[in-house]
């Protein structure tokens, strides 16, 4: 019996990476490989039931604290169709009492998402500037919460546009508009992928530089700003969308590599994320929190087997290499070992160092900060202008990269030099560096004004 590095090296000599299209005979071989890999991976069943499970996962939260500030509110919120903002409107309107509107606004309604019989549902799209001012004006929230977003990286390569708008301009749209229209609070969501200082990939860039816009917000103006960041959420899973898309199809499951694991949390942990930003926030500071402990990694291999053995077994496993959108190796000097595993996997070293607090050892708080920086103001700028004459998908992508490269000097000089300097050795352990690492070291070391 072969052992599963062998049969491994057997999928990946039978299809080479980066293919559109397998041939019948190459299928077949890989059907018969993936079950060999299957048997000898007994406990990825195990697995997938554990990925299953982490779905009915919740938090405790100071629940009496928390009805003072929502009590009697009128909410709004952006995103209230999908995933998380639904299950967000679930929660709300089960601790809301007494007088107050509840309020959806989405361009859309996500299919398979109930509708809450409490809440009032409009249709809007945040990136319409005029339209969220009109909205904002017109209900007069007490509190908002911005879950609206395009959340796929791998779209976000191919739909660049649509991604930087939403999630950039459409951000900043929403918040704009709160503070025209007097709301004391707005909470945001983001992603684990901006712990990233700079990524060349465009879904990680613009949720990077959507918390940059948010920061000089909370900064500059008395409402209160905060956000929580989510890793891949199991009841929203695009992978797990896809894998069974193709399990169903009898189709190769396409997975980048046998050897990605990938923290997950609930749907329910997330809305009571953005709920426990609430009491979080403080004037003048943009903070954003994020769950302690995701549990051990799940292997994305385990969840496939797991899938196929639900579906049918007529799926093979194929690596097909990394998507673009999907940054294979993150810089070396993100994650300090002195503090790695004692706070959120969703904060880099220099997060971690900008800690407050923790609620009972559930999630960690930090102040996200940025130097006042003119370039990154001038980039986003003419990102917001290419983007409202064009849609070229080239054009945005260069503006964005721009800005994201501003962000990181931005970024750099918002931290002690002493914590620069510990990342820049770091990574300077782990040469060769990539092209992009390499430039990522420099604009740390200028910081520093060290240079190796």
């Amino acid at each position: 019996m072969r052992t599963e590095t062998e049969i491994v090296a057997a999928m990946r000599a039978a299809a080479q990476p980066g293919r559109l299209r397998l041939s019948r005979q190459v299928t077949a071989q890989l059907r018969g490989l993936t079950d060999e890999l299957a048997a000898a991976r007994p406990a990825s069943a195990q697995e997938y039931a554990r990925f299953l499970a982490i779905g009915r996962r919740g938090m405790v939260l100071p629940e009496a604290e928390l009805a003072g500030r929502i009590r009697h509110a009128t909410i709004l919120v952006t995103g209230g169709t999908g995933c998380i903002g639904t299950e967000l409107i679930r929660q709300l309107a089960e601790r809301r009492s007494g007088l107050g509107c509840l309020v959806s606004v989405s361009r859309g309604i996500t299919s398979g998402y109930p509708r809450h019989p409490e809440v009032k549902y409009r249709h809007a799209d945040i990136c319409d500037r005029a339209a969220m001012n009109e909205l904002m004006a017109e209900i007069r929230p007490d509190l908002v919460f911005h879950v609206a977003g395009q959340r796929d990286p791998g779209l976000a390569e191919t739909e660049v546009h649509r991604t930087v708008t939403t999630n950039v301009l459409g951000t900043r749209a929403v918040l704009v508009a709160a503070v025209r229209a007097g709301v004391p609070q707005v909470v945001c969501c983001s992603t684990g992928k901006a712990l990233r200082p700079y990524s060349p990939d465009v879904y990680t860039a613009s949720k990077r530089a959507a918390e940059w816009v948010a920061s000089g917000v909370a900064a500059a103006t008395p409402m209160l700003v905060s956000a929580s960041r989510f890793t891949h959420v199991m009841d929203n899973s695009i992978i797990c969308r896809k894998l069974w898309r193709w399990a169903e199809a009898g189709r190769a499951m396409r997975l980048h590599d046998p050897g990605i694991a990938f923290y997950v949390q609930s749907a329910r942990e997330s809305a009571q994320l953005l709920l426990l930003a609430v009491l979080e926030a403080r004037r003048g500071e943009f903070r954003v929190n994020a769950l302690t402990d995701l549990g051990w990694p799940v292997s994305l291999l385990d969840v496939a087997l797991g899938t196929r053995a639900a579906a049918g077994p007529e799926s093979p496993v194929y690596f097909s290499g990394y998507d673009r959108g999907y940054e294979e190796t993150p810089f070396p000097g993100l994650y300090d070992p002195l503090t790695a595993g004692g706070v959120s996997p969703l904060l880099n070293m220099f997060e971690a160092a900008a800690k407050t607090g923790w609620a009972e050892g559930q999630a960690d708080t930090f102040r996200l900060g940025f130097a006042p920086d003119r370039q990154a103001l001038k980039r986003l700028a003419v990102l917001a202008e290419v983007c409202g004459s064009t849609t070229n998908p080239g054009l945005a992508r260069g503006c964005l990269d721009e800005l994201s490269w501003a962000l990181l000097s931005a970024a750099t000089r918002a931290v002690p030099p002493a914590l620069l300097a510990r990342s820049a050795k770091m990574a300077r352990q782990q040469e060769p560096l990539s092209d992009v690492h390499r430039r990522v070291l420099e604009v740390i070391e200028s910081a520093t004004g060290v240079f190796g």
